[in-house]
């Protein structure tokens, strides 16, 4: 059986009574009080100053930090809610971009449907919540605990429970053993039911609704793209200053090199010379792969097509290309397809045992669809190696997805589907 995580599910489960759900209950109940108590007076407090110096302007000017303090109710409400709710509730403010002021951050708070919710919950809360729950967890309570001391209070003095009268210790416990566990189980499942209506009034006043649930997940998927573009315009700065800075010194010193090489006579020295020239030109063939790897120049040039075809030609395999393209794609968008076939095209150069591959893209509607099929010997995985891994949060950030087809003996199928425009 699956663990609750409310406690409506909580109550539905045969071992309610031996978990510790019964005491989550009476806790969530009891911290009702303080916190109830403590929500009225402050907005009874704030409402009462307000209008006493309405007068003399000040109390008006006090009106609109009341969404605020709505804000700090939903924050403490979500956070106790976690005792009878074991997810929470989630949030329905939206982020605030980092440049506002501390001003406008107030004021954007203040503005939203969530911070006035809050304030009308605090209202609840204060009003109705906490006496409910500090009479019914109360008098629960009460009853539980003096069954439980009845031993200990009949051996001292009389006691009376109802029709009967306990006189000695062994009448108190006979009266424990016998109403003891009946007093618990009904409590129990009392004030379960109490505290698990009262976490889901929270929730409903307190959680975000479908528009701010929408609001949140655009926010969401804008923060990303904002990565997302942070990584290329950092990409293209590490591109440029290695294309234009360190590969042109490369280029100087083994045009140098090779000048002094032809001055030099035969000898130790001339032998040197030649090594280092060597050692220059291939320095600078793998800083040019690697230049090639972070962005390939055809890509920014030439498009997504041209790329493509440049690495299938790269490929010690053969490998066919079927792309069709009407227009160039956003940039983010042509470095992620790319940067997918070429990890693609290198694992089944390496690992696919194949002998031949395809690549083929188009476009359908607003869907950029490349898939790469091999007749390797199959098994390839998403989460074998970090470079599919790190495709698929590249590609999930652009709204994307990216799915592998390799069952045991081949053949292996990879698609890659993504929106052709950035935020759909």
């Amino acid at each position: 059986m699956e663990r609750p995580v409310t406690g409506w599910q909580a109550l539905a489960s045969p071992r309610f009574l031996v978990s510790s759900w019964p005491w989550r209950a009476y806790l969530y109940l009891f911290t009702s009080i303080p916190v109830g108590v403590v929500t009225i007076c402050l907005l009874l407090g704030a409402a009462v100053t307000s209008a006493l110096l309405s007068p003399i302007v000040i109390g008006i000017l006090l009106l609109p930090l009341f969404p605020m303090f709505g804000v700090v109710i939903g924050w403490a409400e979500r956070w106790r809610a976690g005792l009878m709710l074991i997810d929470g509730i989630k949030s329905p403010h939206a982020a605030m971009p980092v440049a506002l002021s501390l001003r406008d951050k107030l004021k954007f708070r203040r503005r939203e449907q969530a911070s006035m919710r809050s304030l009308g919950y605090g209202f609840v809360l204060g009003v109705l919540v906490w006496p409910f729950s500090a009479a019914f967890a109360g008098l629960s309570a009460t009853i539980l605990g003096t069954t439980i001391l009845a031993p200990i209070i009949a051996d001292t003095d009389e006691m009376g429970m109802g029709p009967w009268t306990l006189n000695t210790a062994w009448e108190g416990l006979l009266f424990t053993v016998t109403f003891g566990p009946v007093f618990y189980a009904v409590s129990s499942y009392l004030l379960g039911v109490l505290a698990a209506a009262e976490a889901s009034l929270a929730k409903a006043m307190l959680g975000p609704r479908e528009d701010e649930l929408q609001r949140n997940v655009a926010e969401l998927r804008r923060s990303r793209l904002d990565l997302v573009d942070a990584f290329e315009t950092e990409r293209a700065r590490i591109e440029r200053h290695l294309h234009d800075g360190v590969q042109q010194r490369l280029v100087g010193l083994t045009m140098t090199l090779g000048l002094a090489e032809l001055d030099l006579p035969e000898g130790e020295g001339r032998r040197l010379v030649v090594k280092a020239h060597s050692e220059a030109e291939a320095a600078l063939a793998d800083l040019r792969e690697a230049v090639r790897g972070i962005h390939p120049r055809v890509l920014i040039d030439l498009g997504l097509e041209a790329a493509i075809r440049e690495v299938a030609d790269r490929s010690p395999m053969p490998v066919t290309v079927s792309m069709i393209l009407d227009s160039r794609l956003p940039p983010p968008i042509e470095a992620a397809a790319y940067f997918v076939v070429s990890e693609a095209l290198s694992n089944v150069a390496k690992h696919a045992q194949a002998t031949t591959c395809q690549v083929a893209g188009r476009r359908e509607g607003q869907l950029l669809i490349i898939t790469i099929t091999d007749d390797g010997i199959g098994g390839a995985t998403v989460g074998a190696g970090t470079g599919l891994t790190g495709l698929v949060t590249r590609l999930d950030a652009l709204g994307g997805t990216l799915v592998v087809d390799s069952p045991p003996g081949g053949p292996t199928r990879l698609r890659m589907e993504c929106p052709c425009q950035l935020g759909d």
